[in-house]
């Protein structure tokens, strides 16, 4: 979700915009990312700016990427000091398109995404060469829930799982929103990410592979699923579900 203060422009939905209107909830969300104090900061969709704001008073650098030119040019104006002593760098663009690879190692996510974008922004940034040390988003309650809390697994709880530690960190009200959105929201954190459960790209790609064919029909008990496709079944019991299935034995399958 963008983030942006009472007074600004009326949200797009084209863009998945829903303004936070307590700055308070802003600092909560950068105080959530635990952020060092010589941090370099991605921030995805600053809008007017209430997060970049808490994030530039606790790292050494952000860097914010906006798509929305009307936005963007607003922050060039209110954050043109931040600009000038070199505290804050200002990209218009998509995020997807953005070049991950010419961000310092280390560098820390910190982003109110678009709920449309969720799947996508996790995989962009965990997938990537040059990886992110942490991740703190604020997505939809039920993704939080379902990627740090829930019992049964999915696709994607799997795959934050695979390269960091993902945390319930607070949940945040509709009514926090203007527009106020039909679900609550939750802040994420995954940290320490890394590819230390891959010993090669190949048993990565091995890991999604196995991952996407095993959840491919969910009613289907896992081992038919892999069987079908031709891929390794290993020891997985006959009756098993891909959503039963912990992360440790997902990984022992790419290993086998």
């Amino acid at each position: 979700m963008r983030m942006m203060e009472r007074r600004s422009s009326r949200p797009k939905k084209s863009l998945g915009q829903n303004f936070l209107a307590h700055p308070a909830i802003a600092a909560r969300i950068a105080d959530a990312a635990a952020l060092p104090s010589d941090a370099t900061v991605l921030e995805v969709g600053p809008g007017k700016g209430i997060l970049t704001k808490a994030l530039l008073a606790r790292a050494k650098r952000v860097i914010a990427v906006e798509a929305d030119e009307e936005l963007y040019e607003t922050l060039r104006r209110d954050f043109s000091a931040d600009v000038a002593r070199g505290a804050l760098e200002l990209v218009k663009g998509d995020i997807r398109t953005f070049d991950l690879a010419a961000l310092p190692k280390g560098y820390h996510v910190v982003a109110n995404i678009p709920y449309y974008l969720t799947g996508e922004l996790f995989r962009l940034f965990l997938a990537a060469d040059n990886q992110p040390h942490s991740l703190t988003f604020l997505v939809q309650k039920e993704v939080a829930e379902r990627i740090a809390r829930a019992v049964k697994e999915s696709i994607l709880s799997l795959s934050v799982k695979a390269y960091g530690a993902p945390r319930y960190a607070f949940t945040v009200s509709r009514g926090s929103f203007v527009p106020a959105p039909k679900v609550d929201s939750a802040v994420l954190t995954v940290r320490g990410i890394s590819r230390a459960n891959f010993a090669s790209r190949e048993e990565e790609k091995r890991f999604f592979d196995l991952l996407h064919a095993g959840f491919a029909h969910k009613r289907k008990f896992v081992r038919s699923n892999l069987v079908a496709t031709g891929l390794p079944a290993g020891d997985i019991p006959e009756k098993a579900r891909a959503e039963d299935l912990s992360l440790p034995a997902w990984l022992a399958l790419a290993r086998a």
